[in-house]
């Protein structure tokens, strides 16, 4: 029987480039040589998990505990995105990722929690949660603190919650892609958003009912609330080219690629005919047709504030209960150009 390749011969200097400390510092932790602190010791560990090489025997451990991710679904690219960076930073820090994904016909937020608890999981982070959704009773998160479990919520402040939460700032994102849409022109302008009972949802239609308000009357704005999904999209796009907009803000890409699908139906050129924006800026955006304008989520930024966050509990030092906000960042692409001539007055 042959035996397996090798393994790659781990380089001091890629290692040292994706920890982002020295090779001085890389060769200590290699070596198991004192005075380099915890924290820099696993970004090491972690740069070696990343870059595919086997931990030196005398620094391989044992978990360090589960910590349990709960997810609404994998179909959306936005979820996977999140649970791929918090699964990695977890694992740096010796952790063990448990993924709970609500699908469809499958367990709910409450029995995933159950599950968790039951294989005594050290801590839980919950993205899109019940949390976000406003007639969904709060008072399940009080009795998961009072069964001991550390937890942090993503995405969708409830200040009945006592818990750190890590938000990206909707309003900002409903505002900055307005003013992108009216500096090219645009004077009647849409919002295709999902359900009211979702705080993301709310604060989307609050950034998007501001910003057209601070245009002083130029610009006319429309707001339709449906599902966070490329039907939903679709559903959303007929009565806002009813009433005339040229220029359709999303809650989410899938959103946006339903909207393109629904202008195209009647004809219409996307951007020529319609400018379209989403929100959350999948991998996959600059490969659509055309490549998608959004607004992008800072998703790695909020993942690892979630997971230092839960460490910081796990760890007995407490976290003030209070909403961490992060700024998101319009990335301009192919699908909005300048309003059609002839469709410049509100």
């Amino acid at each position: 029987m042959t035996a397996p390749p090798p393994l790659p011969t781990a380089r001091l200097a890629d290692i040292a480039l994706q920890a982002e400390v020295s090779e001085a510092t890389v060769s200590r932790v290699l070596n198991g040589k004192a005075g380099v602190a915890a924290a820099t010791r696993q970004k090491v560990l972690a740069a070696l998990d990343v870059l595919g090489y086997e931990r030196p025997v005398r620094l391989r451990q044992r978990s360090a505990g589960l910590v349990g991710l709960v997810i609404p679904e994998l179909t959306n690219p936005i979820f996977p995105a999140f649970a791929q960076i918090i699964e990695q930073a977890l694992s740096g820090y010796g952790y063990t990722p448990v993924l709970g994904t609500q699908m469809p016909g499958g367990a709910t937020e409450d029995e995933l929690v159950d599950q968790l608890v039951e294989r005594a999981v050290t801590g839980i982070i919950f993205l899109s949660g019940l949390h976000a959704d406003l007639s969904a009773d709060p008072g399940r998160y009080a009795k998961l603190a009072g069964r001991g479990v550390p937890f942090v919520l993503i995405n969708g402040y409830n200040e009945k919650i006592s818990a750190p939460f890590v938000s990206p700032d909707d309003r900002a994102a409903a505002r900055m892609a307005v003013r992108h849409l009216a500096d090219l022109g645009h004077t009647r302008i849409g919002l295709a958003v999902g359900p009211q009972r979702f705080v993301p949802s709310r604060r989307k239609a609050e950034g998007f009912t501001d910003a057209v308000r601070a245009l002083g009357g130029t610009v006319r704005g429309s707001v339709r609330h449906t599902l966070f999904t490329v039907e939903g999209g679709h559903a959303a796009a007929g009565p806002l080219l009813d009433d005339g907009c040229t220029g359709i803000v999303c809650g989410s890409d899938l959103m946006a690629l339903g909207v393109v699908r629904a202008a195209r139906q009647r004809g219409l050129r996307v951007p020529a005919d319609v400018s379209v924006i989403g929100y959350d800026d999948s991998e996959l955006n600059a490969f659509t047709d055309p490549p998608l304008t959004t607004v992008r989520q800072p998703v790695r930024s909020m993942a690892n504030a979630a997971v230092q966050g839960l460490l910081e509990e796990i760890g007995g030092n407490p976290v003030p209960r209070t909403e961490f906000v992060f700024q998101p960042e319009l990335v301009v692409r192919g699908s909005t150009s300048q309003s059609p001539p002839g469709r410049r007055d509100a």
